[in-house]
């Protein structure tokens, strides 16, 4: 297992710095200038040298990204054009904690309902209930994240207009905080986010479990008079979990892209209100960092599915 991970942590280690190049090349050959974006109508040729200068655009371009990397490895992704004299973590440090939150709850939610949804569907296959819950399914994974945010929104307010109800339609109140004032802010925007991760987990598990269900060894085990809720629990539950796990770091990347999307229609602070405001004040440090960070979350989901996959299936050799 310990190489496995070495070498799981070393190509995550080559994807994350092939997203840096990446990143650090685009915003080289911008053709926008950030600094003289930031002086404006106030130009000066001595202040305009003096701003490339500081900010290091007057090196070479294998200079600058060296400096970025060196200044990545302590966490520091430098100053912002657009705030200046400050710090782009200072500017990330509130927004973090809140995508992550949205996220983890999310990703919790649609794993913890999806799967087990599924696995009941497969089970009671061409039944009403298999019926319903996949039409469900298949509506909702049908719809854009951001169509569901709009429509749960029209929801809230429609409820508050009716009843006297103070719901509120936006913002998200205190990170990784749960009083009711809290949980009022958090609890639509993860429903919905959970939304379409759940209709693909809930379909897939259906599928996958299917298959294990029409497998030669289930027929066996049930031939023996073995319960039926062993055979579904101890023979076929853990083989149609190995698609379900292989696809959790594709799902992951799905969300995040999802998530940009409710945090603005939310107004939610997080890390896509940063990197869309920061893309139209062309601040590239801050876009750098954005991308960079959520590149780590996207490789890291993967790396954990990797994990899982060896776990749950004994075949593969981790090495």
């Amino acid at each position: 297992m310990i190489p496995f991970l070495v070498k799981r942590f070393i190509g995550l280690l080559f994807v994350v710095l092939g997203v840096t190049f990446i990143t650090f090349i685009l915003g080289y050959f911008s053709p926008s200038d950030p600094i003289r974006e930031m002086m404006g109508e106030h130009f000066n040729a001595q202040l305009y040298a003096q701003l490339k200068h500081s900010y290091g655009f007057d090196l070479p371009w294998y200079q600058q990204y060296y400096h970025f990397l060196a200044h990545f490895v302590q966490l520091n992704f430098g100053t912002s054009f657009h705030y200046q004299n400050r710090a782009v973590w200072d500017i990330l440090k509130d927004g973090v904690p809140i995508s992550l939150e949205l996220a983890t709850w999310g990703t919790l939610i649609t794993l913890l309902i999806g799967i087990p949804i599924g696995i009941f569907s497969a089970v009671k296959a061409n039944t009403w209930i298999d019926t319903t819950n996949m039409g469900i399914a298949l509506i909702l994974y049908a719809l854009p994240s951001f169509i569901i945010a709009v429509f749960a929104q029209t929801i809230i307010v429609w409820l508050n207009t009716n009843t006297g109800a103070q719901w509120p339609v936006s913002d998200w109140g205190n990170s990784w905080q749960y009083t009711w004032s809290d949980l009022q802010h958090k609890i639509v925007p993860i429903a919905v986010y959970a939304t379409t991760g759940y209709a693909y987990f809930s379909r897939l598990a259906r599928t996958s479990m299917l298959e294990v269900l029409r497998q030669d060894y289930v027929r066996t085990a049930r031939a023996k008079g073995l319960r039926e809720h062993i055979v579904i629990f101890n023979h076929a539950l853990r083989n149609a979990m190995i698609p379900l796990i292989t696809v959790i770091g594709l799902l992951i990347g799905t969300l995040v892209a999802g998530s940009f999307f409710i945090e603005r229609i939310f107004n939610i602070q997080g890390i896509a209100a940063i990197s869309v405001s920061s893309i139209f004040q062309r601040d590239y440090p801050v876009i750098q960092a954005t991308t960079v960070l959520l590149a780590i979350g996207v490789v890291a989901g993967n790396l954990i599915s990797d994990l899982l996959y060896s776990v749950i299936d004994p075949r593969i050799k981790a090495e």
